[in-house]
């Protein structure tokens, strides 16, 4: 499918790797122009190489802290018109909810609800006076189904999707959509990092935590990255304009429920 959006200008943040990578690797096979983000510098110049190599796009790496005002500006400017936005951060490591100080929570706050709306903000209004915007928001399963430990990551993520959702209705008669993709399990290094630490804890082997994992999982497997970055596409192209404020969940069916 031609998703109609050749030559449109995107910023995925938080991109060298995992989900936001497979996010900027489908857009640029749509023909964007696609300004990826991370903090190692030299992971994310091999990624906009990678992406650049396989689809021939424009890719321009924008390295540093999405949560800093500056780098925002920067991704913008390096830009130009920006038509899509692929909002992702990294979450608070997991944490018992009675160990998080005032500072903790501020922070993750930050990253998971203030970030992304600040580069909303940003980007809204000229995207509306142009007739095209897409918003996607990668938030998280634990919105819908709290994960124990990650409570603030869940909470901020739920929190965006609570402010967003007054947002979106005002700009889609302008053509300006917001969305949210809400992950499970995929394959990536932050899952499998999480594979060690648990078995510490349960006193098993990292083997046997990933097959509980994957045996949890309807589906039977966890997540490509490719799977969640086409959806992500979807949802920015022009084929997407009458669908907004929706939180998509990819979870291979782990969630049991019709609402």
């Amino acid at each position: 499918m031609d998703l109609g959006i050749e030559g449109r200008g995107v910023i995925v943040c938080a991109s060298s790797r995992g989900l936001g990578r497979a996010c900027a690797m489908e857009l640029a096979r749509a023909g964007c122009r696609v300004v990826i983000n991370g903090l190692d510098e030299a992971r994310l110049a091999a990624t906009a190489k990678d992406i650049a190599d396989a689809t021939g796009a424009t890719v321009i790496p924008v390295p540093g802290d999405v949560s800093d005002g500056a780098v925002q500006q920067a991704m913008i400017a390096a830009l130009g018109d920006v038509d899509i936005l692929v909002n992702n951060n990294g979450g608070p490591p997991r944490k018992d909810f009675r160990e998080l100080g005032r500072d903790a929570m501020l922070s993750g706050v930050v990253q998971n609800m203030v970030t992304p709306i600040e580069l909303i903000q940003k980007v809204i209004e000229p995207m509306a006076e142009r007739g095209f915007g897409r918003i996607v928001n990668i938030t998280s399963a634990s919105v819908k189904v709290p994960i124990t430990g990650l409570d603030l990551s869940s909470g901020a993520r739920a929190g965006l999707t609570a402010f967003l959702a007054g947002v979106g209705p005002k700009y889609l008669a302008r053509n300006v959509t917001i969305n949210q993709l809400l992950p499970g399990m995929f394959d990536t290094d932050r899952l499998r990092s999480g594979f060690a630490p648990t078995a510490k804890l349960e006193g098993t082997t990292p083997e046997a935590v990933e097959q509980q994992r994957r045996d949890s999982v309807p589906a039977r497997r966890f997540g490509e990255p490719e799977e969640f970055g086409k959806a992500c596409a979807f949802l920015c192209s022009a084929h997407a304009g009458y669908i907004t404020g929706q939180n998509l969940l990819i979870d291979g069916g782990m969630y049991h429920g019709c609402w």
